[in-house]
């Protein structure tokens, strides 16, 4: 026999197309190969060669001298939800057997059809999104492994209901709204509404594979190809394109089992490259018409800070905590601005304190998670240029406590930390700790709860209120304790923004883009080479032989 690729892999391929889909051509190949009935047929089989080329064998003439050739093979090109009778549909029609103004418009066309050179399709015809067809084998699941297993009567009236584009009216003064309840609902309706509704249109390409002399048969009727088109542009073709696959096979059932190739190809025309052009002008002209129509919502009364401010804004989460010894957490957070020169707005609520959750095994440690968010904003102004105005950034501190059966509270640690100077998102991870104060303190904190705890959180860093040069915290005992988790998503506004880049190449930071602030980057660039230095110095001194350093340091020559 000869060497012949079957294509198996009969599933669906999805596609999105911005073209129109009535520009969508299909070239349906259908060939019979063999038949029970050629067996008769074969030639002896010759000296050396013992399989026959089924592929380019060819039946003989029947005992009535009709040689059928023109059922052997057909090739037919197919439009997007175009028409192609089918035997029985035309024997049905020319009976007038026409119930809807559908049936009426069939048997017009089947009329005009015989009128002129007739049918040219014999074996291949199509069921659009008209018709009165579903394919079970499609809709239906089958819910055991038995072959033959039979839908129940369920099934078979939920495949018949087609998901198809629901008419949306206007209401409330001609506005087009959709209606989001509705009391009084239709017998179409409820019909139309009882499975999700989806708008999609489908076709169904289908061969009929019946005998010679016996066409028109529904049972001889098999699916070839499946297309489904919804209104986003997604053609749903099912199997898919045979390309440079092999032609998938129908091997039909009965006492006569033959066997039928067949192919699908997609022979849409291309657009010309002026085609191409106009369309791509036609959607930028819709995307800037949209343009337009977005800036006419956000109006011109757009929001802009002062020159030499930087608005910050701040939406955070307070994703978890772990590491502590007690159940039952809740975060109390709060953010400090500076004094100089940061504000904020009166409505502005910069604290928070989180829900109470209860901690679960992760590992070796104890976590709960809050997921809590938060927000918030200030601005700063920048007015004096001198170096003692470098800006200092604000700072974000937490304490953490834990609530107990007796709604007992005890402080289970102390953090903060400042906020990131650049925009984007930044997950942070607080270290905390608690004060710790030797003897019976502890057992009345494990027992009746209560503990030591900070008059002021801001105690934590470098209170504001300090004004002096050294902050001692000598004596204070403390325990390290678990860690907090932060989510921000920080984003900054400023007129600073809208500069040329020539004037940003030396800028590395938003603070570098507001005037002034550009000593900050300098000081620190000098302390940094200077460690630099003093470590190479350091790591060439230790390399030299101990004989030639003198007790002073200094090298012997």
């Amino acid at each position: 026999m000869a060497d012949t690729v079957w294509s198996t892999d009969t599933g669906e391929a999805v596609y999105r197309s911005r073209d129109p889909v009535r520009n969508l051509r299909l070239r349906v190949h259908l060939q019979r190969i063999t038949s029970s009935n050629y067996l008769r047929y074969q030639p002896a089989a010759q000296p050396g060669k013992d399989l026959i080329d089924l592929a380019t064998f060819r039946p003989q003439p029947t005992a009535s001298g009709h040689r059928p050739d023109e059922d052997e093979e057909e090739e037919v090109v197919i439009g997007w939800q175009e028409k192609l009778f089918s035997q029985f549909e035309v024997d049905l029609y020319q009976e007038a057997a026409c119930q809807s103004p559908l049936d009426h418009q069939y048997r017009q066309e089947i009329l005009k059809l015989e009128g002129s050179d007739g049918r040219k399709n014999r074996r291949i015809f199509t069921y659009t999104d008209s018709d009165r067809y579903t394919n079970l084998e499609e809709h239906c699941q089958k819910m055991t492994t038995a072959a033959s297993e039979v839908p129940s009567f369920l099934v078979e009236r939920m495949a018949n209901v087609r998901r198809r584009r629901q008419d949306r009216r206007g209401m409330e003064g001609g506005i087009l709204k959709s209606r989001i309840v509705t009391w009084e609902p239709s017998e179409e309706f409820v019909r139309n509404s009882h499975v999700i509704n989806t708008p999609l249109q489908t076709m169904y390409i289908m061969a009929d594979l019946g005998p010679y002399g016996k066409l028109g048969y529904k049972k001889h009727e098999h699916v070839l190809c499946t297309l489904k088109v919804d209104s986003n542009g997604v053609i749903t073709v099912k199997p898919d394109f045979t390309g440079l696959k092999g032609p998938y096979r129908i091997e039909t059932e009965g006492d006569k089992q033959e066997l039928w190739t067949y192919t699908l190809d997609n022979v849409s025309s291309l657009a010309q490259p002026e085609e191409e052009e106009r369309e791509q002008r036609v959607f930028k002209d819709l995307y800037g018409r949209h343009k337009e129509y977005l800036s006419s919502l956000v109006g011109t009364d757009f929001e802009m800070t002062v020159p030499g401010a930087l608005r910050l804004f701040v939406n955070g989460e307070v994703v978890s905590a772990q590491g502590y010894e007690s159940d039952n957490l809740y975060v109390h957070f709060f953010l400090e601005l500076p004094t100089t020169n940061w504000s904020s707005p009166a409505f502005q609520q910069l604290s928070g304190v989180t829900q109470t959750c209860a901690t679960k095994s992760l590992g070796m440690d104890q976590v709960a998670h809050f997921s809590y968010p938060f927000t918030f904003e200030a601005s700063f102004l920048h007015e004096d240029e001198s170096a003692e105005a470098l800006p200092a950034w604000p700072v974000l501190y937490c304490e953490v406590l834990s609530l107990d059966f007796w709604q007992r509270y005890r402080v289970e640690g102390y953090g903060a930390v400042v906020l990131p100077a650049t925009p984007g998102s930044h997950t942070l991870t607080l270290s905390t700790w608690r004060p710790l104060e030797l003897g019976t303190a502890e057992l009345r904190r494990f027992f009746i709860g209560g503990s030591l705890e900070l008059e002021d959180l801001s105690y934590v860093r470098i209170p504001g209120t300090f004004k002096g040069e050294r902050l001692s915290r000598f004596g204070l005992r403390t325990e390290t304790t678990g860690s907090v988790t932060f989510r921000l998503h920080c984003l900054h506004q400023s007129r600073a923004f809208m500069e040329s880049s020539s004037l940003r190449k030396r800028m590395r930071s938003v603070l570098d883009r507001l005037e002034g602030f550009s000593q900050q980057s300098s000081i620190h660039n000098v302390l940094e080479a200077f460690r630099r230095a003093r470590r190479r110095m350091r790591e060439a001194r230790e390399s030299l032989p101990h004989d030639l350093v003198s007790p002073s340091g200094t090298t012997v020559s």
